[in-house]
């Protein structure tokens, strides 16, 4: 007897494809799983058409506009499971920026013709129109955290994403400490892990591209950045970048304007 696969939607909203990118460059590891999963829709890699439900659904982006309102919700309405993927579905991402000046300012730095653009006043996660049942942080995700995953539900259990800090990474693999050893500012104390340390490892400052890690301890970190001579601004744009509605990250940028 023939039991059916369970299908896969991806989907996508305001995001730079960069997550999207990121499952299509499993490759092989897909193909190891292909026979178990149906890749019910993901137009960056095949033009099926929307039709039926879905048992999972990736979903990529913030949401930007008024008529991705009612796309999210039906996405939900469709989807046994939802995974957010990506700091654009979890935190705002990149175009969050826009959130902490006027929607009119911002449209007008960008467009020739303003009016003729429909726009929400603030770029927001998309757990604050639905429920997301897990959320995959990272600008890109890390795609073996992805696979992770999803091999974890196709054995029926319930997925679980590791969300330490970056700064246990750093010692696991030896990598000398930036902030102590060189004075430079990273956000590794306070992000999570998905990137494998990838900043520190090549002498740079963590960014924060994973977003919060578990409880972190924004206050303290802003207070050794401002011990070591970072301006102000400049706090408030690492806690801001890439997670500019995490509440433990904007709290903490906002005491810095």
């Amino acid at each position: 007897m023939n039991v059916p696969r369970p299908r896969l939607g991806v989907f996508k909203f305001a995001s730079c494809d960069g997550c999207q990118l990121s499952i299509l460059d499993c490759e092989d590891e897909i193909l190891a799983v292909a026979d178990r999963v149906e890749i019910a829709y993901f137009l960056e890699a095949t033009r099926r058409p929307l039709e039926g439900g879905f048992d999972v659904s990736l979903v990529e982006g913030s949401i930007s506009s008024p008529e991705q309102i009612d796309q999210i919700k039906d996405v939900r309405e469709r989807s046994k499971f939802i995974v957010a993927i990506g700091a654009c579905a979890n935190g705002g991402g990149i175009q969050g920026l826009r959130n902490f000046i006027s929607i009119e300012e911002s449209i007008a730095a960008v467009y020739a013709n303003p009016s003729y653009v429909k726009t929400l006043e603030k770029s927001r996660p998309i757990a604050d129109f639905i429920t997301v049942d897990l959320e995959l942080q990272g600008c890109p995700i890390n795609k073996y955290q992805l696979l992770n995953v999803i091999a974890q539900m196709l054995v029926g259990a319930k997925p679980r994403v590791p969300d330490h800090a970056v700064c246990l990474d750093c010692k696991r693999r030896n990598i000398v400490c930036v902030v102590v050893s060189q004075g430079k500012a990273c956000m590794g104390p306070v992000t999570s892990t998905g990137c494998e340390a990838l900043c520190p490892a090549h002498d740079r400052g963590c960014f924060a591209c994973y977003g919060p890690s578990h409880q972190p301890n924004t206050a303290a970190l802003a207070s050794r950045f401002e011990s070591i001579g970072v301006p102000s601004d400049q706090i408030r744009r690492f806690f801001h970048a890439f997670y500019s509605t995490s509440q433990e990250f904007v709290a903490e940028g906002l005491r810095h304007v």
